[in-house]
């Protein structure tokens, strides 16, 4: 893949920051997003990145990414759809604000962003899209309607996505993570090395944007080959 410019968010950490770091490491220009400003200044340290204290939720710091995009890369060649956080209650006990606030920054933030970027596709005829679901959006699950429900949406938006931008040689992927070694919802004793890390899917989806571009990845989910094995 020759050298792209990309913009991953929530890539300040986990599953994000191991894109950026491999992006870096493959010669391509990043900008990536986070909330927290101790984890984006180490990222952009250790990778070389260019980090922005951004939220995808607010309109105008998605406008400002794409600003700050144009001005130290010229543009964005891959979108990395990345920012998301997890919420779990049954029915009859949802948070609604937490809800729509869930989707605000899992869906609507993506959409959103997506929709200030493709036009700059479209007059390349070139670009790719990737957008981070996860296995949750494939089956349903006790306590899942919220987290679950947002992936479901953001699977169900990149078919949509495809169908509306592939006449312009834009492709557009869903990848949905299983469970990955990651600091995820404050839990930080998940660790098995039998598991999958946020490097496996980093590696995953730069292998998927190495493809030849008439090769399209619709969607791929990616799950550990042996979780329950005891070393």
């Amino acid at each position: 893949m020759n050298s792209r410019r990309f913009l991953i968010t929530g890539g300040s950490q986990g599953i994000g920051a191991a894109l950026v770091k491999q992006a870096r490491a493959a010669g391509h220009q990043v900008v990536f997003t986070g909330r927290n400003d101790t984890h984006i200044q180490t990222t952009a340290r250790e990778t070389g990145a260019y980090g922005i204290r951004a939220d995808v939720s607010a309109d105008a710091d998605n406008q400002r990414m794409v600003d700050e995009c144009g001005a130290k890369m010229g543009g964005v060649d891959v979108l990395i759809n990345n920012a998301a956080f997890g919420y779990t209650a049954e029915i009859g006990t949802i948070d609604m604000a937490r809800m729509r606030g869930l989707f605000a920054t899992n869906v609507f933030g993506a959409v959103d962003l997506t929709n200030r970027i493709v036009p700059q596709m479209q007059a390349r005829g070139d670009g790719d899209i990737v957008n981070i679901a996860s296995t949750s959006g494939m089956k349903g699950a006790k306590g899942a309607t919220v987290y679950a429900g947002s992936k479901w949406a953001m699977r169900g938006i990149t078919q949509c996505w495809q169908a509306d931008l592939r006449p312009y040689g834009i492709r557009v992927v869903c990848i949905c993570p299983s469970e990955v070694q990651t600091n995820w919802m404050g839990k930080t004793g998940r660790n098995n090395p039998n598991k999958l890390y946020a490097d496996d899917i980093a590696a995953t989806i730069m292998a998927g944007l190495d493809m030849p571009r008439r090769v399209l990845w619709t969607e791929l989910a990616v799950f550990a080959n042996n979780p329950w094995k005891e070393d």
